[in-house]
């Protein structure tokens, strides 16, 4: 892995007076270990994808994304995204994993992936009890219906009880049979659905600030036209499925397009790793 962006003494080796010859050999040698295309360290990825040091006072959370998607903008390929993803973006999906208080989640990713809870990363367990977390993030599923099979390790042996995001006006019974199992439900919202506000809001309420999630691509675009969400991961998969798949974001379109800043820019074997942050 090299780093592209933000470009600093690691990435830009520095110029030469031989002319672009003379340049290309001195860059050759010269250029440090973060410009090689190598694996790095866990500790590594932990430092670049850090979430920002919270301001004095009561922490603000701060709600990250994390997608990948193909070249032609396939957030999918056959309802999976593991097909267009990598080793490595697998290593960063575990790091934003680990750096994490809580991953939302919405109820038909979970279906479709095959959710099950956060395991213990050993290499990552002394920083979070150094930031007060617990040993693994939660899993806070956002659902307005709560048709979920509570029989599922998700919820039958998560090492920190998996949370349920819904509304107000939810079956009762389902809330009922989603305590039994185990979790712990927060409502956020006065219907049936969940306003992305009031769920960042719960979840900050009970200590989590530092906030990731995985989509799907409906959740994602409601968080989007919310205007809740800070920050995006993105991994550009060099790959083209064609067909019909999902973006990363769904849903109704916003009024005006939402900008975000490049914040890193991260490569390896064709996939890019880039961070956007809200403007």
């Amino acid at each position: 892995m090299r780093r592209l962006f933000p470009v600093t003494e690691e990435t830009a080796a520095p110029a030469s007076a031989g002319g672009p010859e003379a340049e290309g050999a001195a860059a050759a040698q010269a250029a440090p270990a973060h410009a090689e295309n190598r694996e790095w360290s866990l500790a590594e990825l932990a430092a670049a994808y850090a979430y920002p040091e919270p301001a004095q006072g009561a922490p603000r959370p701060w709600l990250r994304a994390n997608m990948v998607s193909s070249l032609d903008g396939a957030a999918q390929h056959e309802g999976r995204s593991q097909p267009i993803s990598s080793a490595t973006d697998m290593r960063i999906f575990g790091t934003l994993r680990a750096l994490a208080d809580v991953v939302v989640v919405g109820a038909e990713t979970v279906r479709q992936e095959g959710y099950r809870p956060a395991r213990v990363r050993t290499e990552f367990a002394g920083a979070r009890k150094a930031a007060g977390q617990g040993p693994v993030p939660a899993i806070a599923v956002v659902t307005a219906s709560l048709e979920l099979d509570f029989t599922l390790p998700l919820f039958t042996s998560p090492l920190v009880p998996t949370m349920i995001l819904t509304g107000a006006a939810a079956a009762p019974d389902r809330i009922a049979a989603a305590e039994r199992a185990g979790a712990q439900v927060l409502i956020a919202g006065e219907g049936m659905g969940v306003e992305p506000a009031r769920a960042v809001q719960a979840l900050a309420g009970l200590g989590h600030t530092r906030l990731l999630t995985e989509g799907g691509p409906r959740l994602l675009g409601q968080l989007i036209a919310a205007e809740v969400l800070d920050e995006l991961c993105l991994t550009l998969s060099p790959t083209l499925t064609a067909g019909s798949a999902q973006r990363i974001a769904g849903g109704p379109s916003v009024a005006v397009p939402h900008r975000f800043t490049l914040a890193s820019l991260l490569e390896e074997d064709g996939f890019l790793f880039g961070r956007y942050r809200r403007s």
